[in-house]
């Protein structure tokens, strides 16, 4: 039994905000013309910038982000399967890690809860070690054949960034996401669909597991000749040193080639 929750991504060519870090992630190529920011309404696909302030997230699943109160209510027809979804799932994963007690398949009553933190803390990273291990600078094919396993170890911490260390990596089929949570996966295709619209080569799946429990982080992707990022072999090495020290100042190596 997993317990799948989702965290949708974007990455664009390097964006930095006047602000502090976003905490939904990054952004890799600039779908169009436009820079693309750290969130994307999922409504009318306007784009997070520091001029237009934070978008907000949608309180049930806390991860659709919207840019008006009036994008949200136009929303909620489509988005309330999978937020009722999502909703459901964080509290089954919290009741059934209460009655079985801590063991290595919940090593914490809050797993659920924590990974998503954890996730949202390490996006940036997250979102270019996905760039990286599917080596779309090189083979951007990839992105439709291959997803990203990582699996991690609980740690406990009073710091969201410091909760769990990397065990292992791993490419593994995106068709997996089909087997494992049919919801989840029509909301990443509904989101390859719109990438791909905008110009996009497609989204790629990052599977962050511990224990019974997976976070599925959504990288909408951009051509990677618009992203200005070399491809690096040791982005496992980077990983795993920011992750297991609970850094949460990644930025994403830039080329410095024409």
């Amino acid at each position: 039994m997993a317990f799948y929750s989702q965290s949708p991504v974007a990455i664009a060519p390097p964006y930095h905000s006047s602000s502090s870090s976003y905490s939904s992630g990054p952004s890799l190529g600039g779908h169009g013309s436009k820079p693309r920011g750290h969130r994307v309404c999922d409504t009318c696909g306007a784009i997070e910038t520091a001029q237009t302030g934070r978008f907000r997230l949608c309180g049930g699943c806390m991860i659709t982000q919207y840019c008006s109160p009036e994008c949200q209510k136009n929303n909620w027809p489509q988005h309330k399967i999978l937020c009722r979804h999502t909703a459901e799932q964080m509290t089954a994963s919290k009741q059934h890690a209460t009655a079985v007690g801590p063991s290595s398949e919940f090593p914490d009553p809050n797993l659920a809860k924590n990974l998503r933190k954890f996730t949202s803390a390490h996006a940036d990273l997250i979102g270019w070690t996905a760039f990286q291990a599917l080596q779309l600078k090189r083979m951007p094919i990839n992105i439709r054949q291959y997803a990203l396993q990582v699996n991690l170890q609980f740690r406990p911490s009073n710091d969201s960034a410091s909760r769990f260390t990397v065990a292992s990596v791993q490419l593994v089929p995106k068709s997996i996401l089909n087997d494992a949570d049919p919801v989840v996966s029509e909301d990443v295709s509904r989101r390859e669909e719109r990438c791909r619209r905008a110009g996009g080569i497609g989204v790629a799946v990052v599977l962050l597991q511990c224990g019974l429990v997976s976070q599925v982080m959504p990288v909408e992707v951009d051509p990677p000749a618009k992203i200005a990022w070399d491809a690096r072999d040791d982005w496992e090495q980077v990983f795993r040193m920011y992750t297991e020290a609970g850094r949460t100042d990644f930025t994403a190596p830039i080329s410095r080639r024409r």
